[in-house]
């Protein structure tokens, strides 16, 4: 990604979306596809970092009540 704004969850999901549709492209190379794959893997990281910090939160958020 250029620019480096931080995604929401629900931005990267659709962004996910453009990437394996790129892949199933027949005109996508194998170049290219590598390098969907790589952001791809990028983007499953960060999601679940920020849903494994969504579901902290809302543990503590349940634990206070």
């Amino acid at each position: 990604m250029a620019d480096k704004k931080e995604l929401t969850i629900e931005e990267s999901f659709s962004k996910l979306e453009e990437i394996l549709d790129k892949m199933e492209d027949d005109e996508t190379g194998l170049e290219e596809s590598f390098k969907l794959y790589e952001e791809g893997i990028g983007l499953v990281k960060k999601v679940s970092e920020s849903i494994d910090k969504v579901e902290k939160r809302i543990k503590i958020l349940s634990e206070e009540e």
